[in-house]
C-alpha cells in the first residue's frame, strides 16, 4: 500500500500549525532562520522542455500495447517501479514522491510552458510571474549577494512570458546562465560542457576605473531618481545595484566550476544539464533560494518533444537526468542541505500512451506525471494512478495549482500569500489545494 494513502495525526497537527497568515516575505520564525544562509530553504525546478514521456520514465505500462520496449526496475521502495534507464534515481526512491495523476488541458508547447511555470492559462490582461519569481520573492532577501532566482540553460524563446517576472517586475526576474549556448548542449566526445554568466567580469577595466565609472553612474542615477520616483526607474536601479554587488562578491565564484574535479563533474554528467545540476549545488551552498535547470537535449530538437524516435531519445535523455538529479541529491544530503531543498521535475505536458507510426509519442496533457523530492516532501511512493492503457487518470486527479500549492507548503510558506498585480488585483502565489499526502 502506498504511504500516501495514510494520514498521521502528528503530521496533520504540524500542518495545521504551519497554516498561518503570512505578511511580507516570510513569517517571523523563518526570517530568524534565514539569518544563517545555510538554513535557508531552496527550490530546484528540473524543467524538461518538450514534454517528457511519463510512460517511459515514471509510469510504465509493461505488457500493454502502449507500453513500448522499456522495462521496469525495482526501486529502494518495495512495490514502486520506474524505468530501467533511471537506475540511480531508483536507488533513491525513498526521497521521491511520484505524482502519476496530473491532468491539464494545454497541449501546445507555448501555452503548456506558460501554464506550468505560472499556474495560470495564458491570455487576459495580467502578466503572471513565473514560479521562480514568486517563490524566490517569498524565500529570498534583498541584501543577498547573489540573485534570488537563477535559470540555467533556459530556452525562453519558446514562451518568453513563461520565464519572466510578470507583474512582479524586473527585480524578481532571473539571472540566466547558459541561455545563449546553442543546442546541442553536449560537449565533444570526452569533453565536459562549460557554463557561465556572460560578462560577469570585464578584464579591460581595472578596479580603480570601475570605481570611478560607478561613482559617475550613481551620481547621475541619484539625480534621475529624484525626479522620476515611479516604480520602473526604482526597479531598474535595484537590478543594476544587485548586479554590481554580485560582480564584486566572492559568492560569484559559485558560477565557476573550474574548482571542481573532473571526477565530480563526470559524476553529474558531462552535458549542460549535469553541469547545471553541479552549479545548482554550489548556488544552494551560497544561499540562492530558487534555481531552474533545463534538460534541453541535443541534435537540434526541443528536449523531450519526441514525435519521432521516442525510445532512443528518451533513453539518452534519461541517462542525463539520472546522473545529474541523483548526484545533486547525493551531494545535498551529504552537506545537510537536502532537507532544506525541495526539487520538482516537470515539463509542459506528457506524451501520448499510443505510439505513432514514426516510433514517437505526441503531446498529451490529459494524464501524466510530475515528481517532487527532498525537503518537506513525504517520499517513497506514488500518488494517483492512470488507467491500464495510460489514457486517463483513474485515481486522485491533480491539477497544476494543486502541485504549486504543494510545492509552496513543502518550502514552508503559505500558497495563499498574495502579491498585488499591476492592475491592483491581489493574486495568490498558488490558487490550489496542497496535496497533504505528499507533505512530510
Amino acid at each position: 500500500m502506498s504511504p500516501f494513502s495514510r494520514r498521521h495525526f502528528l503530521r496533520s497537527a504540524a500542518l495545521s500549525a504551519a497554516a498561518v497568515s503570512y505578511s511580507g516575505w516570510m513569517p517571523r520564525l523563518a526570517q530568524s532562520a534565514a539569518g544563517d544562509p545555510a538554513r535557508r530553504r531552496h527550490c530546484v525546478l528540473l524543467w524538461m522542455p518538450g514534454g517528457p514521456s511519463q510512460m517511459d520514465t515514471f509510469d510504465l505500462k509493461p505488457g500493454h500495447t502502449n507500453g513500448g520496449p522499456f522495462m521496469e526496475i525495482a526501486t529502494s521502495v518495495p512495490g514502486l517501479k520506474i524505468s530501467e534507464h533511471l537506475p540511480k534515481l531508483a536507488a533513491m526512491a525513498k526521497n521521491l514522491a511520484i505524482v502519476r495523476s496530473l491532468s491539464t488541458a494545454e497541449g501546445d508547447h507555448n501555452r503548456g510552458t506558460y501554464l506550468m511555470h505560472t499556474g495560470h492559462k495564458p491570455g487576459g490582461p495580467i502578466s503572471f510571474p513565473t514560479m521562480g519569481s514568486t517563490i524566490s520573492k517569498a524565500l529570498g532577501a534583498d541584501e543577498a549577494e547573489l540573485p534570488n532566482f537563477i535559470s540555467i540553460a533556459p530556452q525562453a524563446s519558446l514562451s518568453s512570458a513563461a520565464y519572466g517576472p510578470g507583474f512582479l517586475g524586473p527585480r524578481h526576474g532571473p539571472l540566466t546562465v547558459g541561455s545563449s549556448v546553442p543546442i546541442p548542449a553536449q560537449p565533444a566526445s570526452g569533453g565536459i560542457a562549460t557554463l557561465g554568466v556572460d560578462d560577469l567580469r570585464n578584464p579591460t577595466v581595472n578596479r580603480r576605473q570601475e570605481d570611478a565609472r560607478l561613482d559617475l553612474w550613481r551620481t547621475l542615477q541619484s539625480d534621475f531618481l529624484a525626479t522620476h520616483g515611479s516604480a520602473s526607474p526604482k526597479a531598474q536601479n535595484t537590478v543594476y545595484e544587485r548586479a554590481v554587488r554580485m560582480m564584486r562578491s566572492e559568492a560569484a565564484q559559485a558560477f565557476d566550476l573550474a574548482g571542481e574535479s573532473d571526477k565530480v563533474k563526470r559524476a553529474y554528467g558531462p552535458g549542460q544539464f549535469g553541469q547545471g545540476c553541479l552549479m545548482a549545488r554550489r548556488l544552494i551552498e551560497r544561499g540562492v533560494p530558487f534555481i531552474e535547470i533545463a534538460l534541453r537535449g541535443s541534435g537540434g530538437v526541443q528536449g523531450w518533444d519526441t514525435h519521432q524516435q521516442n525510445f532512443d531519445r528518451v533513453k539518452t535523455l534519461s541517462a542525463e537526468l539520472d546522473a545529474g538529479w541523483s548526484a545533486l541529491m547525493t551531494d545535498l544530503r551529504e552537506r545537510g542541505l537536502l532537507e532544506l531543498t525541495t526539487i520538482i521535475w516537470l515539463g509542459e505536458f506528457g506524451r501520448t500512451p499510443t505510439i505513432n507510426p514514426s516510433g514517437g509519442r505526441d503531446h498529451f496533457p490529459r494524464a501524466w506525471t510530475t515528481v517532487l523530492a527532498g525537503g518537506g516532501i513525504q517520499g517513497g511512493g506514488a500518488y494517483g494512478r492512470t488507467s491500464a492503457d495510460g489514457a486517463n487518470v483513474a485515481e486522485n486527479p491533480v491539477d497544476v495549482p494543486d502541485v504549486l500549492a504543494t510545492l509552496c507548503r513543502a518550502l514552508g510558506f503559505d500558497p495563499a500569500t498574495q502579491n498585488i498585480s499591476d492592475l491592483g488585483r491581489p493574486i495568490k502565489i498558488a490558487d490550489g489545494k496542497p496535496i497533504e499526502a505528499l507533505l512530510a
